[in-house]
């Protein structure tokens, strides 16, 4: 019997942690360092989700191949600093690895660092079909390690940052670049290779999301409100906690939770008192009766409201109906539809490769539900790959994906599938 290798615990850099770069001498040492190093950077970035508004970055770890590893405070630079400039060009000589990165890329272009070359290892491990992608499960199959991840939830607006945190942020770039080596093998090897690197630019030249219509709609618990007078009550709550929490930069649940809104919508309390009580049986908390009389007056404003005022019951947005109303509603949608995802899903498993990483869903949806002119009369391929590049999809996919689609929009009679599979197809509600 072959002997079973247990991942070892990687507890500290093997160079020790770095001290932490907070001056222009510290970071013109750094660049220095790293301008005599070879290859890719390994690049991570933490935020104060949670805590704060803003998604800025708190921290910035860099580690390359005979270059050091660099922990950079990146709040005394500001934005448009030259040295983080340098820092921008130096980067662009060359690969930089990021794991999950369009979790961190916001961040990092917001003060000044904007790759033009990528190696995600998370988006790697998807497109080659491994089971856990997670940064900790990676290097554990992969590297033979076990990474911590106690700190990950932390507050990384704190100064100063515990030596703990760190260390902790040090061993998140401590073997990225080993990483990014080992996905390249398996990658290539698998005849993947091109796929991912189409991926990896296409998040590079993605333009920023647009603004959410209603964000307030959002808000969790929502599924509760049935009238539009209790709707026009969230909406209030939700832009004058949004107001509040985008003055002081601090995350709007800290002000005022989501269970919080719905209950005072419910009860529409008009008095403190009210107020307090309306919050007791979910636990009251000490700064939303701080800010309570900025929470009475939004329920004042929106019980004055004229019953025209009030928002729908639904958001009139230009997204297509819940998939869940196609069967019955729109059958001559949902046929190609349920044959498009069949097929789909076949195609992705036969390339090991997650469905929605093979195509987008909503590419899928937009095509069934608003097909190139004719390819529902005849196959039309050219106009089903047309619509698929219009809609973003990398030449990969089309390639993949574009003949069982043209096959897909000629079907009349959907597939009858399992109530649980049925039930699972509601995305895009």
């Amino acid at each position: 019997m072959q002997e079973e290798h247990q991942a070892l615990p990687l507890l500290a850099p093997a160079g020790g942690v770095p001290p932490l770069i907070n001056t222009e001498a510290g970071l013109e040492s750094a660049l220095e360092q790293l301008r005599a190093g070879t290859g890719p950077f390994a690049v991570d970035a933490e935020r104060a989700s949670g805590f704060r508004y803003s998604a800025r970055a708190y921290l910035i770890q860099i580690k390359r191949h005979g270059g050091g590893l660099h922990l950079i405070d990146p709040i005394p630079f500001g934005v448009a600093n030259p040295l983080i400039a340098q820092l921008n060009e130096l980067l662009n000589t060359d690969e930089v690895i990021l794991h999950a990165s369009t979790q961190d890329l916001p961040c990092l272009r917001e003060i000044g660092i904007n790759p033009t070359r990528l190696f995600d290892t998370e988006l790697g491990g998807r497109i080659a079909g491994l089971p856990r992608v997670g940064l900790g499960p990676l290097l554990e199959s992969l590297m033979g390690v076990v990474l911590a991840k106690e700190h990950s939830a932390a507050d990384w607006s704190t100064r100063p940052l515990p030596q703990e945190w760190l260390n902790y942020a040090a061993l998140d770039v401590e073997l990225l670049v080993e990483l990014r080596d080992a996905m390249y093998s398996i990658l290539n090897t698998a005849g993947k290779l091109e796929w991912a690197q189409q991926e990896f630019a296409s998040i590079l030249t993605a333009p920023p999301s647009p603004p959410r219509v209603d964000p307030w709609r959002r808000t969790s618990g929502m599924h509760k409100i049935k009238r539009r007078d209790h709707l026009a009550i969230i909406r209030e709550l939700w832009i004058a906690r949004d107001v509040i929490a985008a003055e002081q930069d601090i995350a709007g649940g800290k002000l005022l939770n989501d269970s919080a809104i719905i209950e005072l919508c419910l009860a529409g309390p008009t008095s403190k008192k009210e107020f307090e009580k309306a919050l007791r049986p979910i636990g009251l908390r000490a700064r939303w009766v701080e800010n309570s009389q900025i929470w009475l007056e939004a329920i004042a404003r929106a019980v004055a409201l004229d019953e025209s005022q009030w928002p729908a019951l639904r958001s009139h947005t230009e997204s297509l109906p819940a998939i869940k109303l196609w069967r019955d509603r729109f059958p001559e949608k949902f046929a190609p539809l349920s044959h498009a995802r069949a097929r789909i899903e076949t195609i992705a498993a036969e390339n090991e490769i997650p469905a929605e990483n093979l195509i987008s869903p909503e590419s899928i949806r937009r095509i069934c539900w608003s097909p190139p002119v004719g390819s529902t009369a005849a196959r039309d391929e050219p106009a089903v790959r047309l619509a698929l590049a219009g809609l973003g999809a990398r030449a990969w996919q089309i390639d993949l994906v574009a003949a069982a689609l043209a096959d897909a929009l000629l079907e009349r009679e959907p597939l009858i599938f399992e109530e649980a599979v049925a039930e699972s197809t509601s995305e895009g509600e």
